[in-house]
């Protein structure tokens, strides 16, 4: 029997221990567990604000990448109209100055053709002037004196030389 007053329940022991398990439950759930529970519900919170700042910031960067690309693309195009523009203007100039430069071109031509005309007359009218002068002294000197053959062939010879002379 000795056996049995080990294994018996006393009943104030009992419950004394079962009061003193539920006061320990009590304080560990009170200052231990409702604490733990306060620190971890703020760390999730913490975590939780820093992700959403996060993907705010994610997106925020997203958009201003997207803003930037758009952009850059804009700039190559406003670029390519901008050189486009000068190639055009640069092709018009060379055209204006390539047909400004013909037309002077052919007016100096003209000019030149008219100037050399004009000199050609000029020459031609001395060289009237100056034979139908030698034709008057030649008729000039036939009527000084009668003219013989030899005369005759030496007056021609004489007109021919300056004739040769003036040209």
């Amino acid at each position: 029997m000795e056996n049995q007053a080990l294994v018996t329940i006393i009943p104030w022991t009992f419950i004394a221990q079962i009061l003193n398990l539920f006061i320990q439950m009590y304080l560990v759930k009170r200052f231990l567990f409702k604490p733990i529970k306060e620190i971890l519900a703020k760390r999730q919170a913490m975590s939780d604000e820093q992700l959403d700042i996060a993907r705010a910031s994610r997106a925020e960067a997203d958009a201003l990448k997207e803003q930037y690309e758009n952009s850059m693309a804009n700039a190559k195009a406003e670029a390519n109209e901008i050189i486009t523009a000068a190639t055009k203007t640069a092709e018009q100039k060379s055209d204006e100055i390539i047909g400004d430069a013909n037309r002077k071109a052919a007016a100096a031509k003209v000019k030149a053709e008219a100037e050399i005309a004009q000199e050609r007359k000029k020459a031609v009218n001395e060289l009237k002037n100056e034979i139908g002068g030698m034709a008057i002294d030649l008729a000039g000197k036939v009527i000084e004196r009668e003219i013989s053959e030899d005369d005759h062939r030496k007056l021609i010879e004489e007109f021919i030389e300056n004739v040769g002379e003036a040209s």
